[in-house]
């Protein structure tokens, strides 16, 4: 039984966000995006394994090439698969997306800040020998 047969019909302001339907030219454009985002993520995976392991590269700028790679693959990530953009619609994204790294950044220094007082505090390595014997 169809959701017409039942007398079920659903309006355009029913919908969720993403459950509009799609013609052939949209689906077409979003599969272009996710290709475009996969190469160039892929390009960027490629590039970060060539410069580590090259000897190609001045050694002390590894880490920064590294980290500026690191920053791009998350740009592409981003604005290909996660679809945050500068655009009104995407503010839910961007917050739940702030949100979520205000977590992070809580448990990294949260664990760094214990890891410290933890090794402030601990005994000193002869002290834990002397004790042994």
């Amino acid at each position: 039984m169809s959701d017409s047969e039942i007398g079920f019909h659903l309006h355009d302001s029913d919908l969720a966000p993403g459950d509009e339907r799609a013609g052939g030219r949209e689906i077409a454009e979003g599969i272009r995006g996710y290709v475009i985002g996969l190469a160039l993520a892929t390009l960027i995976t490629v590039v970060a394994f060539f410069i580590s392991g090259t000897s190609l590269v001045w050694q002390p700028s590894i880490p920064v090439a590294l980290i500026v790679l690191a920053i791009a693959q998350m740009g592409v990530h981003l604005v290909f698969f996660l679809h945050i953009t500068t655009g009104s619609e995407s503010l839910n994204n961007v917050l739940a997306l702030a949100f979520g790294l205000l977590i992070v950044f809580l448990l990294i220094v949260g664990s760094l800040w214990i890891m410290t007082n933890l090794n402030h505090n601990m005994m000193p390595m002869e002290q834990i020998i002397r004790m042994q014997h």
